[in-house]
This record gives structure tokens, sequence and C-alpha cells, in this order.
């Protein structure tokens, strides 16, 4: 053979190292996925028993289970607020959950450990109401705002295909401080009907889960925008000041809550109508401005795969537009079922995965790996267009 060795070659045209390097790169990766699987539910398990025996420690365990039942009401509130803010390009389902179990107990077990170090190296060991008001106000916020934004920064670092911007920096400290809230609110609730019982209770339901549900999410959203600038910005000035700036602001927006908390009274009022409750309504101003902004990106990133022919002018205005995003599900059920809709579903899916991509191409370096996800994106929309599309004729 001219001197050249000769290679086994596999039915699919891959040598036959290739193939066992192949297999066993994938069995690598299985396994990999299972171990972390593995150490993510025991860390989280053990975190999980170090919660409620801290907490049925203090409260009891019946007042405990109470607490955790009543505590979930506003999760039905806080939640799907930032499930609508997410709704252009959902981020994966893990991430999420990681987000929740890190704020309610990860971030939890930081929280109580750093606070209490920091109430005995400050105040002593004597925890008055003095040393304890001292410490909600000057050491909660810092402790507490870094252990929630830890896990967004620790996305954005090691999970960066999945963060792109001001949106997702929202949308993962959200639901990581309606987790801390959840705990946090568990045990407020459980104490004050241990200690006052219906009628504790009820003013701290009120108090915490109805009308201060958004306080935890409004503050740590502060630090996920600081994170999210710093994701679509190329300055290093940028990209190191704009998270520690959204941190100060969520550490000195929690501290001003808390002093209102422990002074009480008027004090507490007066913050909550004249600083709270205008806060609240910019808050979910910016949240309606913010899931807009994003439509609009993903109309000017697809705007050139329009220009190269791979989707329509309507198209692209079809996908920068939530209320045309329902019109086309709605028309592609009528006209092919649920598989026209699970195609139409797909079709939008990867469209704003194709927007955001190419947005973080243009933020940073275009390598093999953003190139080749452009490429299975594109194909993924041509085969679910053909899918819908061919459904109806």
């Amino acid at each position: 053979m001219s001197g050249e060795q000769a290679v086994a070659v596999h039915p699919a045209g891959l040598p036959a190292d290739g193939v066992a390097r192949t297999a066993t790169h994938r069995a690598r990766s299985v396994l990999r996925r299972w171990v972390l699987l593995g150490v993510a539910v025991l860390g989280f398990g053990l975190a999980a028993l170090a919660v409620a025996v801290a907490i049925g420690a203090a409260a009891g365990v019946s007042a405990t289970i109470l607490g955790l039942v009543v505590a979930t009401i506003p999760l039905g509130i806080v939640v799907p607020t930032f499930m609508w803010l997410d709704r252009f390009e959902s981020e994966p389902t893990r991430y999420l959950v990681i987000a929740f179990l890190w704020g309610a107990l990860i971030a939890v077990l930081i929280a109580m450990s750093l606070n209490t170090v920091g109430q005995l190296v400050l105040w002593g060991s004597a925890p008055d109401q003095e040393s304890l008001a001292l410490t909600a106000v000057f050491v909660a916020p810092v402790v507490e705002e870094a252990a929630k934004g830890l896990l967004v920064l620790l996305i954005w670092r090691f999970a960066r295909r999945e963060f792109d911007g001001v949106t997702d920096g929202m949308v993962y400290a959200g639901v990581t401080a309606a987790g801390f809230a959840f705990t946090e609110n568990i045990q407020y609730l459980a104490i004050a009907w241990t200690e006052h019982g219906q009628d504790g209770l009820t003013a701290t339901f009120i108090g915490r889960c109805l009308l201060s549900p958004f306080a935890h999410p409004m503050f740590t959203i502060c630090t996920g925008i600081g994170i999210g600038v710093a994701a679509t910005s190329r300055r290093g000035l940028v990209r190191f000041g704009a998270p520690l700036l959204g941190y100060a602001i969520a550490v000195i927006a929690h501290a001003v809550w808390n002093l209102a908390a422990v002074s009480g009274g008027e004090g507490l009022i007066a913050v909550y109508l004249i600083v709270e409750v205008p806060l609240f309504l910019a808050f979910l101003a910016f949240v309606g401005w913010v899931r807009r902004r994003e439509g609009r990106l993903i109309g000017q990133f697809l705007s050139a795969y329009s220009d190269a022919g791979w989707l329509s002018p309507a198209e692209v205005s079809m996908l920068a537009s939530m209320p045309r995003r329902r019109e086309a599900r709605q028309w592609a059920r009528a006209n092919g079922g649920r598989a026209g809709l699970r195609s139409m579903e797909d079709f939008q899916d990867s469209a704003s995965e194709l927007a955001l991509l190419r947005r973080r191409m243009h933020y940073a370096a275009a390598d093999e790996k953003a190139l080749s996800d452009e490429r299975e994106l594109l194909a993924k929309l041509a085969a679910r267009r053909r899918e819908f599309a061919g459904q109806v004729l």
C-alpha cells in the first residue's frame, strides 16, 4: 500500500481508534455528570438537614412544618414573576433549581454562620436586643447579599454560554433570593407561632409574605444587574466595577429596610410607604422594560440572518414580540395540532438562543464552539419550520 499504514475505518467513516476515544469520552462525560449529580444531592441534602435542625431547635418541629407550609404561599407570587421575565429565552431548569436551592440552603447556612460570627466579634457574646439590631443593620446585609450574589457570579464564571446579560442576571438573582426568603420566612413564621400563637403568625405572614414578598429579590437583583452588565461589556473597568456597584446598592437597600424593621412602629410604616412602595413600583416597571428590551435585542441580532435569507422579515418581527409569539403558537396549534405547536415552540426557542449566541459573539471572540452552535441552531430552525409549515400544507 505504497508504504502507508492501513487504518481500520468504522462504517460511519471514523477510524476505529477514533470511535474508541469517542466512546470513552462519552462514558467519562456520563460518569462525570452522575458524580456531579451525586455530590450536589449530597451537599444540598446535608445543607437541608442542617437548616432544618437549626430552625427546629429554635421553634420546634410542628411549628417548623407549619412555617414551611405557610411560607410556600409567597413563592406562588415571586417565582412566576421571574419565570415571566425569562420567557424569551428560558434558562435551563437545572440551573434555576440550583439557584433556588442555593438561596434556600447554602446562602442561609452562610448567613447563619457569618451573622453569628459578626455579632460575636463586634458586640460580644451577649445576644441582647441592641446587638441583634446592630447585627441586622450592619452585618446581615453585607453577609446575606454576598451569599446570594455569589451564585450569580458562579454561573457567570462557569456557565457563560447560559448567561446572556442583564435579564439572566436578574432571573438568577431573583430565584436565588426567593429561595433565601423562603427559608427565612419559615424561621420567622415558626418562631412567631411558638412565641405569640395565631396572632403572631398572622401578623408575620401579612408583613413578610403579603406586604413584602419581593424584598429579598429586589435587593439581590441589583447584584444580578451588575453582573449582567459586566457580562456584556468589553471594558475591564466595567467588568470589575459593575458587580461591585450592584452589590453595594443591594447592601445599602437591604440595610435601610432592616433599619426600618428594627425601628418598628411609625418608622417602619414611613419607610414602607415613602421608600419601599415606590421602589417596588419602579422594580415592576423595570422588569417590564427589561423584558421588552430583550425582545428588541432578539430582533436586532436576528436581522443579520434575515439579510442572509435564513429568516424572513416577518419571522424576525414575530420573534421579537411576545404577543406575536403567542399568536404564532396559536396559529400553529390550530393548523398543526400539538405537533405543530411543539415545532413552533422549538422554532421560537432556537431563534432566541441563536440571537443571544450572536450577541455573545459580538462581545467576545467567535470560537469554534460558538460557530458550531450557530450552525446547529440554523439547521434546527430550518427543520422546525419545515415541520410546522408542512403540517399546514
